[in-house]
């Protein structure tokens, strides 16, 4: 076994080869001081003799950095500052102070680590070694934080209010605002402290490697190691436990029945009298749904006409074993209760938990009289943002085999007993929704009407429809082949466009927000700038948002967990937006724009 020889006292430690390399954009030791035109020798060619920090009567490094300063480069530390700066641009919400600092902390990191790279990459091209900065290099950096931070502080304070100002949001916390600069400092030297220990283990690696291979052959196995290790650590333990333990925790949750729900007693509902789906199966939200929505006689109040008792029909995880069983046990639930001999028949595809936006099916009641029927079934116990990130194939698997046991009873009816048949979906819903169709001219064959609400940006007809839409109209409201059958609009109240074109038969309609960011995350917002940035911006988004490299993807993820918590018609809220857009798409005959804000009226006070 090959050993290292021994080194005497004399000779001190034999320089480490991978320490002394130029080739690699590792903070050596003599990176940490940064590189400027101010070498070790004071910057004018002379050399200074025994000059070592203790010589330094005002409490200096060598290198000229203040010693109270932690070992950070010089061109790291440029970047942390511009890109901490440009954190505080507005985004589509608004954020808190603690929020704030998180974004804060994590482009100062991303911003630490360009700096240090570009400095790497300079020295490669004019092919010399990493300089010392002097002290006054340190101090203009010192000075120019403290300017340029708190004028960046100060402007995000004025974006932040002004958004607020756009949707109403009164909510203010001054104690998380002075905590903010704290709690990036914490992100950021957490993440700075995470990366170093990446660096050292693969300094570590390279050393070992170093008795059996070549150096560049070193060098590229230990970078694939540590990497691979990371990543299987983050994905293997980190991820995986977390999503472990959210689903245990959701799993006991969705136990418990919501308060004021009560088991029904309508054959009509799911775990009723003769419902082949136990009340226990449904699960938490699967309760709320059966349990709960208008009745016959409030229904018949609002169109002043007598109105039926509309049948819901629903499966939760505990119900089948799998998706198509569920999907199976849901349907049979609702051929017993007469759902395939209403007018109107909705599949309803739900979010991760299963939960069902009330004002989606109550409005679709509402407007059809109660002779309506809904279907849907659970597939995760995760809540939306969290299956949204994990449980996408869940959510595909869902919307497919919930629709396709639908229609198959529904294609053997006679033509002139099937019901109009509906979709719908919210979130994660929508994306599970479209996965039983194959585009357009599919959607307008199989159904009477679409309503999908908030959709995630990876969903893949949206996808479709908005990438392909009409030249000239833009990304936030697209028009698809002149708006024949596939439309998007942020208000239905006001209209779809093109007003002036033909919405005959099938009508699918999209509502999208401008400021939910649910639709406009992409892991494309790091590098690309999407179009719905370079265009006019909504009415609920600042003029002031423009799109930064890295610094624009964590806002807008940072948004993500809160995009429900502003007014509704805002953000991830499409609350009263049901109303109209139902409406539009099953175009009940009788209804005034009285009846409608009567309609909506109920819609929220129910939510």
């Amino acid at each position: 076994m090959p050993h290292d020889p021994p080194v005497s006292p004399s000779e001190g430690p034999p320089p480490r080869e991978d320490d002394s390399r130029g080739d690699r954009p590792d903070e050596t030791d003599a990176d940490r001081t940064g590189n400027t035109d101010t070498d070790r020798t004071g910057g004018n060619g002379q050399d200074r003799p025994g000059s070592t920090e203790t010589d330094r009567p005002d409490g200096s490094d060598a290198d000229g950095r203040p010693r109270w300063l932690p070992h950070l480069t010089l061109p790291g530390c440029w970047g942390a500052l511009l890109l901490a700066c440009l954190s505080f641009t507005p985004s589509l919400l608004p954020r808190g102070g603690v929020l704030q600092g998180l974004v804060c902390g994590i482009g100062a990191a991303i911003g630490y680590g360009l700096g240090v790279v570009a400095a790497y990459i300079w020295r490669a091209f004019v092919d010399r070694e990493a300089r010392s900065p002097s002290r006054r290099s340190w101090l203009i950096l010192l000075t120019s934080t403290i300017v340029l931070f708190g004028l960046s502080f100060g402007l995000g304070q004025y974006w932040q209010h002004q958004i607020r100002m756009l949707m109403e949001v009164s909510e203010y916390n001054a104690l998380a605002t002075v905590a903010c600069p704290f709690v990036a400092a914490l992100v950021f030297w957490l993440l700075l402290l995470t990366g170093r220990g990446l660096r050292r283990l693969y300094r570590w690696t390279t050393r070992l490697l170093g008795r059996w291979i070549g150096p560049r052959a070193t060098r590229v196995v230990g970078w694939l190691l540590v990497t691979g290790l990371a990543w299987s650590v983050f994905t293997g333990l980190l991820l995986e436990g977390l999503v472990n333990a959210a689903n245990e925790t959701f799993s006991l949750r969705d136990t418990h029945t919501p308060e004021g729900v009560h088991q029904p007693t309508s054959p009509l509902r799911s775990g009723g009298p003769g419902s082949v789906v136990p009340w226990d199966s449904l699960g938490r939200e699967g309760r709320a749904f059966t349990g709960s929505g208008p009745s016959a006689e409030e229904i018949g109040a609002f169109t002043r006409s007598t109105a039926q008792e509309p049948i819901r029909a629903y499966a939760g995880l505990a119900t089948a074993d799998d998706t198509e069983a569920r999907a199976a046990r849901a349907v049979a639930d609702l051929r017993r209760a007469g759902g395939f001999e209403r007018e109107n028949l909705l599949v309803m595809t739900t979010t991760g938990s299963g939960w069902v936006d009330p004002a989606a099916v109550d409005s679709f009641e509402y407007l059809g009289n109660g002779d309506s029927a809904t279907v849907a079934m659970q597939y995760s116990y995760l809540p939306s943002w969290l299956s949204y990130l994990v449980d996408q194939s869940k959510a595909r698997e869902a919307g497919r085999d919930l629709f396709d046991a639908v229609y198959d009873t529904w294609s053997k009816l006679p033509q002139d007993k099937r019901p109009r048949l509906f979709v719908a979906g919210e979130s994660l819903g929508s994306f599970g929704g479209e996965t039983a169709f194959s585009g357009e001219a599919d959607l307008r064959n199989r159904t009477a009407g679409t309503l999908f609400a908030g959709p995630p940006n990876f969903n893949t007809l949206f996808r479709e429809f908005s990438d392909d839409r009409d030249p000239g109209s833009p990304e936030i409201e697209p028009v698809y082949k002149d708006g024949r059958t596939v439309r998007f609009t942020d208000d239905p109240a006001t209209g779809t466009t093109p007003a002036d074109r033909p919405w005959d038969g099938t009508r699918v309609l999209y509502l999208m927000h401008p400021s939910d960011p649910i639709v406009w995350w992409s892991p494309d917002l790091v590098l690309s700038e999407p179009d719905w940035i370079g265009e006019a911006p909504g009415e609920d988004v600042l003029e002031a948002m423009v799109w930064i490299p890295f610094v624009t993807f964590w806002q807008v993820t940072a948004d993500l967990p809160f995009s429900t918590g502003v007014p509704d018609g805002h953000g991830h809220r499409y609350k009263v937006a049901y109303v109209d857009g139902w409406y539009d798409i099953m175009r009940p005959a009788g209804f005034t724009a009285a009846d409608l804000d009567r309609l909506k009226d109920i819609v929220r006070q129910d939510g």
